[in-house]
């Protein structure tokens, strides 16, 4: 099973992003991966919550336009330049890559990074021909589970988790 990515365009002004929290709290989801990026009037946010169809509906409930989408969860040696190679990979087979999350877990001393691509078919495939990429990979992490597997934070934990 893919790892579910949320991706939303808030303004760009002070609050957006705390009342995007406030909504995930209130309904006790929990975010595990987030990233940010602001470039004039508009931020572009990317979420990985324990729960993504559920907040999906919270926040178009709240008028946000959100999209969801797979992501290739991949396992890495902990190293300079392991991750460079996933990515020569998928550059030489013209997918282009749309965000990157190195989650918290971990199996053993490899890291996971979850990859979204524009061929998530296609992006699966190559990485599993070069052995970066297999249904083993993707079973190790879920959306629920990647907050659990983050260390020393109390399951019960609510909103954001950096």
């Amino acid at each position: 099973m893919a790892l579910k990515e949320i991706a939303l365009r808030l303004p760009n002004r002070p609050g957006q992003i705390a009342r995007v929290a406030r909504l995930l709290a209130e309904q006790r989801i929990n975010i595990a991966a987030i990233s940010l990026d602001s470039t004039g009037a508009r931020s572009s946010v990317r979420l990985i919550p324990d729960r993504p169809d559920r907040a999906v509906t919270i926040l178009e409930d709240a008028g946000f336009t959100v999209d969801l989408h797979d992501t290739i969860v991949v396992e890495l040696e902990d190293r300079a330049g392991s991750f460079l190679k996933v990515l020569d990979i998928l550059a030489a087979s013209k997918v282009n890559v749309e965000s990157i999350a190195i989650l918290v877990a971990r199996e053993g001393s490899n890291s996971l990074v979850a990859i979204a691509t524009d061929d998530v078919a296609r992006s699966r495939r190559v990485l599993q021909e070069a052995g970066f990429a297999s249904s083993r990979s993707e079973r190790l992490v879920s959306n629920a589970d990647v907050v659990a597997r983050a260390p020393a934070i109390p399951s019960e934990s609510v909103g954001m988790l950096l």
